[in-house]
């Protein structure tokens, strides 16, 4: 078995007689995007922190390819890239310049190397241009070339979706899904957007007060076994609702045109053959899916997000 990118272990972080951070251990598995969510004031930034050496951790560790950060703090850091808050950039140089001026504080960076980074966010045709005529998107996608310059195994990034257009937040989810396929770095990622969150991730962890609540792959969120909703899409809607009302556990309900149940998988091969035994025609079924963040505030029983 492959060993984790990241192992988080019972690690606590204490600001005096305050814990921030609660005995919390989880495992990044190598090659995916990994989402790291929690309400406000959960611990998600300070724990990030933690992990590329800008907070203390008060007790526990975490081991970054398999290296302790707190013991083998310069070999472990070498393995990862991070922009933690915005991407800091010296605006009135070009984005080339702003690369290599970067290159030059990590060893064995090649002119080659720039190149591959500036090809793998898409920046050549702008890479020559000030920073300061750059879109906030542009920007971003500047700041991940400059973390992933030295080749690192891991790449952090905490909130890169804030103040990105729905283009912007798109083209970042599409270069973070290419570099775990095509580089197969590994990413840990961190935002508010939960619904980018969903179809940006492989895998997410839920913390709250600073806690473990969850780490589940996020399709395991939508394909438990358990009974969904089902929408049916039929000819004879009376009919069919007189039908499924004969059973109250299936919640049989008009929705906009469409018969709405409660079923699992079995069950709706079931209600297919029972339509269809009684004359009603099937035009489509679809699910009615909850949302990651539907799940995450019945999971937290919170309505803030961070």
């Amino acid at each position: 078995m492959t060993k984790p990118i990241i192992q988080i272990r019972n690690v606590t972080k204490k600001i005096g007689a305050k814990t921030i951070i609660d005995q919390l251990s989880f495992d990044v598995p190598r090659g995916e995007v990994f989402g790291f969510l929690g309400p406000n004031g959960a611990g998600k930034t300070t724990t990030i922190r933690m992990m590329v050496g800008l907070m203390k951790i008060s007790e526990g560790e975490i081991l970054i390819d398999g290296l302790s950060i707190t013991k083998n703090f310069e070999s472990a850091i070498a393995k990862v890239g991070a922009i933690v808050e915005n991407p800091e950039m010296y605006k009135y140089l070009t984005g080339y310049q702003n690369l290599v001026h970067f290159a030059r504080m990590s060893p064995g960076v090649t002119k080659e190397r720039i190149k591959e980074v500036i090809t793998l966010v898409a920046l050549e045709n702008r890479i020559h241009d000030k920073v300061k005529t750059y879109s906030l998107g542009m920007r971003q996608r500047l700041g991940v070339a400059q973390a992933l310059l030295h080749k690192p195994s891991l790449l952090i990034l905490d909130e890169p979706t804030n103040g990105l257009d729905p283009a912007g937040i798109r083209e970042l989810r599409d270069y973070l899904r290419r570099l775990t396929q095509e580089e197969g770095i590994s990413v840990v990622v961190s935002s508010h957007l939960l619904s980018e969150m969903e179809l940006m991730c492989d895998r997410v962890a839920i913390i709250q007060n600073g806690k473990l609540v969850d780490v589940r792959l996020i399709k395991d969120y939508f394909s438990a076994g358990e009974t969904s909703r089902v929408a049916f899409e039929v000819d004879q809607t009376g009919l069919t609702l007189s039908i499924f009302s004969e059973n109250p556990a299936y919640g049989a309900v008009v929705k906009n045109g469409f018969i709405e149940l409660s079923l699992d998988r079995e069950q709706i091969a079931e209600a297919v053959v029972l339509l269809v035994q009684s004359g009603i025609k099937v035009y489509s079924i679809k699910p009615i899916t909850q949302s990651l963040e539907d799940k995450f505030l019945e999971m937290t029983g919170s309505d803030q997000i961070a």
